[in-house]
């Protein structure tokens, strides 16, 4: 498996798109057929490139929706001004065929061995790998105890949300809506900021053992402002910064 690939030692295969979910509005999950893939691990990410009927090519990397063991899913938010985003979201059919290269990715990673407890923070579409390390972890029995906080702008931008509804033994979702919010709405309503995350987290002391490997062991992934705010609001709280790990990208939204 190549956990830790680079880039230049990774070719591009032919992937099949083999279903076509819509997930919200403006988000699809899609299943790939790959056919020498080599597996993957909870966290990490493929490039995708379409090729127009001119050669011109266009290129973008989507973090792995499934489990490890999972046939490969990557899910897809529209951009309206994205070049692969539309297309993937608006057009790819079943039978339909594209390149993907990976699994790319080493750090922004979780395997059962990485114990816990986890706290994982998610801005938008950034549920996506932490989505692959929630189905891993099920999929494995582990018993880590999970806390998810996931920021979404409304109940209808919530990806995965049947999904997420489900009752899983040991872990807790917490959603806050920050634009709008459906009648009788009792949760948070605003974006994430310190005080949420003193709420929500995991105590600095809990998990087994003490000293630098020890504590929860945090992920967050979303829009940089995001990342970068519950960063600071984590090692404020008290999280060593070796506990923490990112995964941020550009546009999109909370």
């Amino acid at each position: 498996m190549a956990g830790t690939a680079v880039r230049g030692r990774l070719t591009w295969q032919t992937a099949t798109v083999g279903s076509v979910v819509s997930e919200t509005a403006r988000v699809r999950t899609l299943s790939l057929s790959v056919p020498d893939w080599a597996g993957h691990r909870a966290g990490q990410h493929v490039d995708v490139r379409l090729t127009a009927e001119d050669g011109y090519q266009a290129e973008r990397a989507y973090s792995i929706a499934s489990a490890p063991g999972e046939p490969l899913s990557i899910t897809v938010e529209r951009l309206d001004d994205g070049e692969v985003s539309p297309y993937l979201t608006d057009e790819a059919r079943a039978g339909d065929q594209m390149e993907v290269r990976g699994p790319i990715g080493g750090y922004f990673v979780w395997d059962a061995l990485d114990g816990g407890p986890l706290l994982l923070l998610a801005g938008g579409s950034g549920i996506v790998p932490l989505r692959s390390m929630l189905r891993h972890r099920e999929r494995l029995g582990s018993t880590v105890p999970v806390r998810l906080l996931y920021s979404s702008r409304s109940w209808a931008d919530v990806i995965y949300r049947s999904e997420l509804d489900q009752p899983s033994d040991g872990v807790a979702v917490i959603h806050t809506l920050t634009r709008q919010q459906p009648p009788g709405w009792t949760g948070y309503a605003r974006r994430v900021d310190q005080r949420m995350i003193s709420e929500v987290a995991w105590p600095v002391d809990a998990g087994p053992g003490a000293g630098p490997g020890a504590g929860p062991l945090a992920y967050a992934c979303g829009p940089t402002s995001f990342v970068e705010t519950v960063a600071s609001a984590l090692v404020a709280f008290g999280y060593q910064t070796r506990r923490i790990r990112t995964e941020r990208f550009g546009a999109s939204g909370q």
